[in-house]
């Protein structure tokens, strides 16, 4: 999916649930959806950079991605550079947190406890590393290198942007820039940590499940 078009739909989304928020919607206008929405894509080859990241992470110039067929966003979620592209299955979780009864440390946690849980049935050990959001293997040796980034953005504990997790993903789009802004740590992905192919949509159905346990929310198709 196109990361313009995914991106209008994250906010017509948020819109609809911060409205019911607000009082100015029914809540039939969510349309069953209580706490809101999770969308799974799959993006064409993008650049996105938060709004406190730096451009100069940015190691190539914007005509460089394009004549890669890459495309190139400022966003309005935390964080700082990454890359989206296929072979990764990007999460979009719209959720209003109030409903779900969590803040938004403990929202990015689960997040976080959710993408370990994948990784653990793949037989790969992740965790996190203080001070750096998103899932690492390895995470305190110089070996460190991310397998899954994390940037959220939040009004109201409304929620929109979230996580991306490296599949089958093409590495070497990482090489154009320091990923989440680090110089001396690596990126990874399932299918370099296991050595093999894997199927795309079981992992896409591990998340799915593991983010229903953690949120403690039923995930409809």
């Amino acid at each position: 999916m196109g990361y313009s078009e995914c991106w209008d739909l994250q906010r017509s989304l948020f819109d609809r649930v911060l409205a019911v928020k607000r009082g100015v919607a029914d809540a039939e206008d969510l349309s069953g959806h209580e706490a809101g929405w999770l969308l799974t894509v799959e993006h064409n080859p993008v650049y996105t950079l938060g709004k406190s990241g730096k451009d100069e992470n940015m190691l190539v110039s914007e005509a460089y991605l394009r004549s890669i067929g890459a495309e190139f966003f400022h966003i309005d979620r935390g964080g700082d550079v990454t890359f989206h592209g296929p072979g990764q299955i990007v999460g979009y979780p719209i959720l209003d947190l109030e409903q779900l009864g969590i803040g938004l440390r403990e929202y990015i946690d689960s997040l976080e406890e959710a993408i370990i849980g994948v990784c653990a049935e793949w037989g790969i050990e992740a965790g996190r590393v203080a001070g750096a959001s998103g899932v690492w293997i390895d995470g305190d040796t110089p070996r460190a290198r991310k397998i899954c980034a994390i940037g959220v953005k939040s009004s109201r504990y409304v929620t929109m942007h979230g996580f991306a997790l490296n599949v089958a993903t093409d590495l070497k789009y990482f090489n154009h820039i320091n990923p989440c802004g680090f110089v001396d740590r690596g990126v990874t992905s399932i299918e370099r940590e296991v050595g093999h192919a894997v199927d795309f949509e079981q992992v896409k159905m591990q998340v799915v499940k593991h983010l229903s346990e953690k949120l403690k929310i039923e995930i409809y198709k």
